[in-house]
C-alpha cells in the first residue's frame, strides 16, 4: 500500500516572506506570502505586512492556517475593496493551491483607473497565483518530542550532535544528570538514538517519547 504524500507547506523560515508584484492599469499590487502553523501566526504575519505598507490604499489578506484541503481555520478580508472582490478570491486561490499553513497579503496602491468588480476579482486572483508560482514549498515534517538523560560529562558532545539531526532543545533540567527535552523530525528519532549511544558509549538514556 502506497503512503499518503506529506502535506505541502511554504518552505519559508519563521518570519520570512515571499514577495512578487504586478502592475494592472497603473495600480501596483504587491503580494506577500508566509507560513503559519496556526491562526495567531497568520494574524501576526498579516499585521506585520500591514504595518510595512500602512500608506497603501488597501492591504487585503487571506489565510489557510490548517493543512491543504481543509477549511477548519481560514479567514479573509477585503480591507475596503468592494465586498467579495479581494479577500474571498484570494482565499479561494489559496484553497486550490494544494499548499496549507499559508497566509497571503496583497497590498494595492491605486493608480487612478478603476477596475470594476470583475477586474478586481481577476487582479487579486492573478496576484496570488503569480506569487504561488515561484513560492518554494516542502512537505510538512511531523515532529516528535523525546526526553534524554545525559551525564554532565557528555553535555558538549550531545549539544554538538543535536543539530545534525535537526533536533532543538525545548527544555533543560539539571539534577544528578542532565535531562533534555528535544524536538526533531519523527523519522530522525531512531538515528539520533543510535548516534547518542555511540558518542556517549551508551551513557545517554532515552526516557520517554511520544512515538
Amino acid at each position: 500500500m502506497s503512503q499518503t504524500p506529506a502535506p505541502l507547506i511554504p518552505a519559508l523560515a519563521p518570519g520570512e516572506l515571499h514577495q512578487t508584484s504586478l502592475i494592472i492599469k497603473r495600480s501596483n499590487f504587491i503580494t506577500h506570502i508566509g507560513q503559519c502553523a496556526h491562526v495567531a501566526a497568520a494574524r501576526e504575519g498579516i499585521e506585520r505586512v500591514r504595518r510595512l505598507y500602512a500608506d497603501a490604499t488597501h492591504n487585503c489578506w487571506a489565510f489557510v492556517a490548517c493543512p491543504a484541503g481543509s477549511t477548519a481555520q481560514v479567514g479573509c478580508s477585503d480591507d475596503g475593496e468592494p465586498h467579495g472582490t479581494a479577500g474571498r478570491p484570494m482565499l479561494t486561490t489559496l484553497l486550490h493551491s494544494g499548499v496549507g499553513e499559508i497566509f497571503c497579503v496583497v497590498t494595492r496602491y491605486f493608480g487612478g483607473i478603476k477596475l470594476g468588480t470583475g477586474g478586481l476579482v481577476r487582479a487579486y486572483q492573478q496576484s496570488v497565483s503569480l506569487c504561488l508560482e515561484s513560492l518554494p514549498v516542502c512537505p510538512k515534517t511531523e515532529l516528535a518530542q523525546v526526553m534524554l538523560e545525559i551525564p554532565y560529562a557528555d553535555s558538549d558532545r550531545v549539544h554538538r550532535l543535536l543539530p545534525v539531526y535537526m533536533a532543538t532543545i525545548v527544555q533543560e533540567e539539571y539534577d544528578a544528570s542532565m535531562v533534555l527535552t528535544v524536538e526533531l523530525p519523527r523519522d530522525k528519532v531512531h538515528e539520533l538514538t543510535l548516534a547518542l549511544a555511540d558518542v556517549t558509549c551508551g551513557r545517554a538514556t532515552l526516557l520517554t517519547d511520544d512515538l
